[in-house]
């Protein structure tokens, strides 16, 4: 990893957009930071085109979905999005449902009810087979995964994380470890197809034919796939103590942690425009 100061003033100048994790990118012991929240804000007033990826569940996002100056949130590892604002893929709200967030699901309402299904039967494998595992205090906000929690509110050693993935896995699931969850999930999304997904259903733009305008920031194992595949990829400092677990890191690293780490990586590419 190259520290923040090395990033090429003419790369962050051609940057469109960013895309960002929550948990521990955005947010600081569970909360966002003034500092991230306003460079959320200062991102989408320069008119760059802004939205989180994140694992978390579709209804713990809804409130900050609609309070946070972002295009949108892709939740539960890229199974489904948040939008503020409709209107962007020509969708238009009856008059009565005006203010309110809209959903779109990149699996079919069959698909997931059939899926919802297999995976609470998963879940309850998990919590009565391996010890001290619980689920996390967000699923009754799940609609297209499961998760438990290793380090939110609960602390699981890595013995036992190591035995959930591998329980999950042997259902047949997709499984990641964030900061705070181990996500499983049945369907072929993940983070970084949720990005292009909602890159080309927001913006009608192919996020990898210009990969190279685009910048990702995460703190986390469950971030690599962004990190091996944004060249522009960004690391708050706290990805670090995933130092034993990360096969793919980010290209750059913030002097700061978490919110402040974000914020700096905002100044770093509107510096960029008033130079």
């Amino acid at each position: 990893m190259l520290p923040l100061t090395q990033w090429p003033a003419g790369a962050r100048s051609r940057i469109m957009g960013l895309l960002t994790d929550i948990d521990d990118t955005l947010t600081t012991a569970g909360a966002i930071t003034p500092d991230a929240l306003q460079a959320l804000g200062n991102l989408k007033a320069a008119g760059l085109h802004v939205a989180a990826i994140t694992g978390r569940p579709v209804g713990w996002s809804a409130p900050f979905a609609a309070a946070w100056p972002i295009d949108a949130i892709v939740a539960e590892s890229g199974a489904v999005a948040l939008l503020p604002d409709t209107s962007q893929i020509g969708l238009q709200r009856p008059p009565n449902l005006r203010g309110q967030l809209s959903k779109i699901y990149q699996q079919d309402a069959a698909t997931r009810t059939a899926n919802f299904t297999r995976m609470q039967a998963v879940l309850a494998r998990i919590e009565r087979e391996v010890p001290g595992a619980k689920r996390a205090t967000d699923s009754a906000g799940r609609e297209c995964d499961i998760a438990i929690d290793h380090s939110e509110f609960t602390h699981l050693p890595q013995s036992a994380i190591d035995q959930v993935v591998a329980l999950m896995r042997s259902e047949g699931m997709h499984a990641t470890v964030s900061s705070i969850h181990i996500n499983g999930w049945y369907g072929d999304h993940d983070k970084l197809t949720g990005a292009r997904w909602i890159v080309r259903m927001l913006w009608g733009r192919d996020l990898d034919a210009e990969i190279d305008r685009w910048v990702y920031v995460g703190d986390s194992t469950n971030d690599q796939k962004m990190f091996e595949r944004f060249p522009l990829s960004v690391g708050v400092a706290n990805v670090r103590r995933f130092a034993s677990q990360l096969a793919h890191w980010p290209r750059y690293v913030t002097q700061g942690e978490r919110g402040a780490g974000f914020a700096e990586v905002a100044r770093a590419i509107l510096g960029t425009r008033r130079d």
